[in-house]
């Protein structure tokens, strides 16, 4: 089921589009990527195994399947999180799961993060330089504070597949958020708030 990330880009470099190189081809991507109203998550886990890793590197996106420790205490949770993780902690690490953005404000600190990447390539030497200090210091990464989440290790409930970088915008407009506990509007409207 990767294969969706392959259908997308495949139309886009057919149509000329250059995956995260400009923002027309960015804008093309994530434009495509919104048409599609369901992707089944545990097709796309089960789809490309070479992508598939028991450690994430920091500063690379990944999805994974997700059970909270504290499920019962939490308004809600995302289950299928799209995540940078930015730093290792006791137990797991911290991340920027941007499925608790709105697309709009998704798009956005996308855009923003894209100025942090070691390298214009957008291969897989291509990682985001990220740090809790860095995001906090910057207007222009505002909208990062609803989705700093800390995941722990017993709570992984899959590998992490790893999302090339040439596919962060079709990641990042795909119908992946698997909110367990509130509505997306509900969660959508808290990060608002927050921000």
């Amino acid at each position: 089921m990767a294969i969706i990330f392959d259908e997308i880009l495949t139309k886009g470099v057919r149509s000329g589009q250059v995956p995260a190189r400009e923002d027309k081809a960015r804008t093309w991507y994530r434009d495509t990527a919104k048409t599609y109203r369901r992707v089944n998550e545990n097709q796309l886990m089960r789809g490309d195994k070479d992508r598939l890793t028991a450690r994430p590197l920091i500063g690379q996106m990944y999805l994974f399947n997700y059970d909270a420790k504290h499920k019962a205490k939490l308004p809600y949770f995302d289950r299928f999180p799209l995540v940078f993780p930015f730093k290792k902690v006791k137990g797991g690490f911290l991340g920027i799961n941007l499925h608790y953005l709105p697309l709009q404000l998704r798009a956005q600190l996308m855009d923003a993060l894209y100025d942090t990447a070691t390298n214009s390539r957008y291969d897989e030497s291509t990682r985001l330089r990220i740090s809790y200090d860095i995001l906090n210091q910057a207007s222009r990464f505002r909208y990062f504070k609803p989705c700093i989440k800390h995941y722990l290790t017993p709570q992984l409930r899959s590998r992490f597949l790893y999302i090339y970088p040439s596919e962060w915008d079709i990641a990042l407009f795909l119908p992946l958020e698997r909110f367990q506990g509130a509505s997306k509007s509900t969660v959508f409207a808290d990060s608002r708030r927050a921000i």
